[in-house]
């Protein structure tokens, strides 16, 4: 029988695009970053792009993944 064990989003991000949207909490953990500063980065449109659903914040795991490139590459580029 199998059982639900909770996985670590940043795991499922680096292997296969979870399943799910992600939520603000899943993306403070993935970033190593307390929860205010992924809200300060909504505000100030520079961390990665999220939607409502109804009053809930959600991100699109392939829209963070986009977002992870794009940093790279402009981190890469700079040096």
């Amino acid at each position: 029988m199998p059982t639900s064990v909770a996985r670590d989003p940043r795991v499922t991000l680096r292997g296969d695009l979870p399943d799910r949207y992600l939520t603000p909490d899943d993306i403070a953990d993935m970033f190593g970053v307390p929860l205010e500063t992924v809200y300060q980065w909504r505000r100030k449109r520079t961390g990665p792009p999220g939607f409502r659903v109804g009053k809930h914040l959600r991100y699109d795991p392939a829209d963070v993944r986009a977002y992870v490139i794009q940093r790279k590459s402009a981190c890469h580029g700079a040096g």
